[in-house]
């Protein structure tokens, strides 16, 4: 069954206005949503409205000189950059360039198909672009995120999930993102978590599917949701789902924020399992099934507090995590260093 269409809110919305009544109306759903025209009146947006020169343009007068690395892709590629078939290496070559030779690549291969693709992608925008970032602001994302801008030819990013919200928003071309939901993983045929393109494991069949070799891909296609982004339009992205991202003008520009609106500490969740892989993933079936129900009681807490049946003074330290977390942190790291 497809899922259903996403919610759409336009930039005006009072739910927009701040950070705070974003979290409350939209993050805390874990739902993605559309909002259009949330970036239309950035600087970067207008600047870029005339021609894709005068959107590289615009950014140029925020460079100071640090070179990024650039992502180069044979035309043949049509901008896809991924894996090549043995999964022995990549599509693409990797280098580092001045922002304005990169940038008049992008603008070369625009005019001539027949040239190389050039795509950076999570620029940091202080990092690289100082300035840039207090001269766009957008006012959902809490101010101490730091924004980071996707830059390049068409080109089409492999479906991948992030560990946190993103808030992505087109200042020039266009987007169609492709959303899968978070319980999709087992039909997308994941790749590998420690050689991966750009930091996140990708799926292998979305994009380009054998359905010979990935079959199941065929319930994950039928949940597919398709966005479209124009300039100015943003998508909301709570953690955790996958999208394939294609980027659809001759050059184009996004902006992102990338932040855990849900954390109370700085452990990450994504760390947590990988710990619970090596210490559970090859146990016995039983022994797997049993700890499955022992997170289910303690973590995921289908049934609410494992410990409702005592007076919250009786509780321990599970009686309030986030007074507590100092001290269950504390405990863990001293189980792990064998102390």
């Amino acid at each position: 069954m497809a899922e259903a269409p996403l919610l759409e809110l336009a930039g005006s919305e009072a739910s927009l206005h701040d950070a705070e009544a974003f979290a409350r109306s939209v993050v805390q759903d874990c739902r993605p949503v559309v909002i259009r025209g949330l970036g239309k009146n950035l600087p970067a947006t207008a600047a870029a409205r005339p021609s894709p020169r005068a959107a590289l343009d615009y950014l140029l007068q925020f460079d100071h000189g640090r070179r990024p690395q650039v992502f180069q892709g044979h035309p043949d590629n049509s901008g896809r950059y991924f894996y090549v078939d043995d999964l022995s290496g990549f599509n693409f070559t990797r280098t580092e360039l001045d922002l304005a030779e990169a940038f008049q690549r992008m603008l070369a291969h625009a005019d001539d198909p027949s040239l190389p693709t050039t795509y950076i992608g999570s620029l940091v925008a202080p990092a690289y672009l100082p300035g840039f970032a207090d001269a766009n602001r957008i006012a959902i994302v809490p101010p101490s995120v730091e924004p980071r801008l996707w830059i390049g030819n068409r080109s089409t990013a492999a479906a991948h999930y992030d560990a946190y919200e993103n808030l992505a928003c087109v200042i020039a071309g266009e987007r169609t993102f492709t959303l899968y939901p978070p319980d999709a993983i087992g039909d997308l045929y994941i790749g590998p978590i420690d050689n991966t393109m750009a930091g996140q494991p990708a799926s292998l069949a979305a994009g380009n599917p054998d359905l010979a070799r990935y079959p199941r891909f065929q319930q994950a296609s039928a949940r597919a949701i398709t966005v479209n982004l124009q300039q100015g339009d943003a998508l909301f992205l709570p953690k955790l789902w996958w999208h394939q991202v294609e980027a659809k003008a001759p050059v184009n520009v996004m902006l992102n924020y990338w932040w855990d609106a849900t954390a109370t500490g700085p452990d990450a969740p994504s760390l947590s399992m990988l710990h619970a892989m090596i210490a559970i993933a090859e146990r016995p079936e039983a022994e797997r099934m049993a700890f499955r129900a022992f997170f289910d009681h303690y973590v995921f807490r289908s049934e609410g507090h494992p410990l409702a049946h005592l007076p919250e003074d009786k509780r321990g330290v599970l009686g309030n995590l986030k007074a507590n977390y100092g001290q269950i942190r504390a405990m863990l790291v001293r189980a792990l260093r064998g102390s």
